[in-house]
């Protein structure tokens, strides 16, 4: 889809080293839309951390993950090569 976007004149300059002297993609699209997808994993993991960490002072979760800790204590033995 083509899309117009404002940019910065260093970042388009940035844009163009990055793929005609150091070749780290095969066109600017296609480092943008790189650079984009980095950025979105680096926010659904900023969220995933934040429901994490939100879970983790829940005591009903912590009672359950100890339960299941101590239910399956010696799976790795059961399973493990000696």
């Amino acid at each position: 889809m083509k899309r117009t976007y404002n940019l910065s004149e260093g970042t388009v300059e940035k844009v163009r080293e990055l793929v005609e002297k150091r070749h780290l993609a095969p066109s600017q699209d296609a480092l943008v839309e790189m650079a984009l997808a980095d950025f979105f994993r680096a926010q659904q993991d900023i969220e995933e951390a934040r429901v994490w960490l939100a879970a983790a002072g829940d005591p009903g979760l912590s009672a359950e993950a100890a339960l299941l800790e101590e239910e399956f204590r010696t799976a790795d033995l059961e399973t493990w090569p000696e």
